[in-house]
């Protein structure tokens, strides 16, 4: 499996034995904080507790393991990885793995972000006492449906941890649902995340390519939503002579074969914004630069079923006009925010995309009213999470230890 999937891109060659826990580094002396977190968006989430539990804790080392490649390498654009917070892939629930990961590092607490329950791992640090949190809990309608299948694995699993903060009182109820009895709800990690970075540099330069030209973005689609925003595409070219389409798929390595598919150019290869056409953005790290440079913009992951949704806060944090598809459940309390705000819309299919975004770009004034409200219902709504988490984390530390 780990051998498809470096053919694949998904695993980076040299750091497979990371995957098997194997890791001939030595172990930093003093107290070691395990955080584990899944993908890009788990690991944003985490990004705002770690100067909070660096600062307060001079002699704290972070351990931040993720399961993907995209996450590792946003890793290394947002911090300077170095002898406090050092990155590895985490390795996968195999019992032996498992343990001689555990071995190595020796862990003094260990936190976990969002939804990774692995039942080999968290037996692992049950076993040797390890405390355990789960961070920014969530459970989705469609997870909730799964675990109730299995009511006595659930409440088994969940009772392993010492602590669990749920991101809203939606994702508390399911989890007491579930038999996790402790549940505090701190509120969502993602409403603390700082705006995204960007090249300005590279921003400037996109502005005067594109001056007078009106742009729009379809951010973090999924396989079948291109065809789709393509559709929008030829439906607005009419309307707005010019027309840019900007299209940053969930997963840049898709890149290729959405040129093929749709046509266009792609950012991957230099290449610039065609002239009335679909500029493909298959790099990562740049949605920052993106949601800067569109006003208008479609969030994916959610036009077709079953998907699920990707994260709005993103864009409405820096100032964008959002519209989303009607299949949001993972997101669901961060786009009724966001609506109730008037910060964002749900469209209902490709033509009703295509309306909207049309409305959009003939009105400035109502996207300028969008895009004020997305920061300002940020804001309101913003907590201290990241103090909270970083709290509950640094007194696991102190019960252990």
């Amino acid at each position: 499996m780990l051998r498809m999937r470096l053919r694949r891109g998904k695993e980076v060659r040299g750091r497979l034995a990371e995957r098997r826990g194997v890791d001939a580094s030595a172990r930093p002396t003093g107290r070691l904080l395990w955080l584990h977190a899944a993908s890009v968006g788990e690991t944003t989430s985490i990004l705002p507790v770690l100067p909070e539990l660096l600062d307060r804790a001079p002699d704290l080392t972070v351990l931040l393991t993720t399961g993907t490649v995209t996450a590792a390498e946003l890793l290394a654009q947002r911090l300077e990885l170095g002898c406090r917070v050092q990155h590895r892939f985490v390795p996968l629930d195999v019992p032996a793995w498992v343990s001689r990961f555990l071995d190595h590092w020796r862990p003094d607490a260990v936190g976990l972000v969002e939804s990774e329950l692995w039942p080999n791992l968290l037996a692992a640090c049950r076993r040797r006492r390890i405390p355990l949190m789960l961070i920014n809990a969530r459970v989705s309608e469609r997870s909730l449906a799964r675990w109730r299948m299995a009511p006595g694995l659930a409440r088994h699993m969940l009772g392993g941890f010492a602590r669990v903060q749920a991101r809203s009182e939606t994702d508390a109820a399911r989890l007491r649902e579930l038999g996790c009895d402790e549940v505090q709800v701190s509120g969502d990690l993602k409403l603390a995340a700082p705006p995204l970075p960007f090249d300005a540099g590279e921003l400037e330069r996109l502005r005067v390519q594109l001056a007078g030209r009106p742009v729009w973005l379809a951010a973090s689609t999924h396989p079948g939503e291109e065809a789709l925003v393509a559709q929008v595409h030829e439906a607005l070219v009419p309307q707005h002579p010019g027309m840019q389409t900007i299209i940053a798929p969930r997963h840049p390595e898709r890149g290729a074969a959405i040129t093929e598919a749709l046509g266009g150019t792609r950012r991957s290869l230099g290449q610039p914004p065609p002239e009335g056409g679909i500029l493909i953005a298959d790099t990562l790290g740049e949605l920052g630069l993106w949601y800067r440079l569109c006003p208008v913009v479609f969030i994916g992951r959610s036009l077709l079923p079953p998907g699920g949704g990707q994260n709005p806060l993103e864009a409405a944090r820096l100032g964008c006009a959002i519209a989303v598809g009607p299949h949001t459940g993972n997101f669901a309390d961060h786009v009724a925010m966001l609506r109730d705000a008037r910060a964002l819309t749900i469209v209902q299919d490709a033509a009703d995309l295509a309306r909207w975004a049309d409305a959009l770009l003939r009105d400035p004034a109502r996207c300028e009213a969008m895009r004020k409200a997305g920061p300002a219902a940020i804001q309101c709504h913003g907590t201290d999470v990241a103090r909270q988490t970083a709290d509950a984390l640094l007194d696991l530390l102190v019960v252990h230890t």
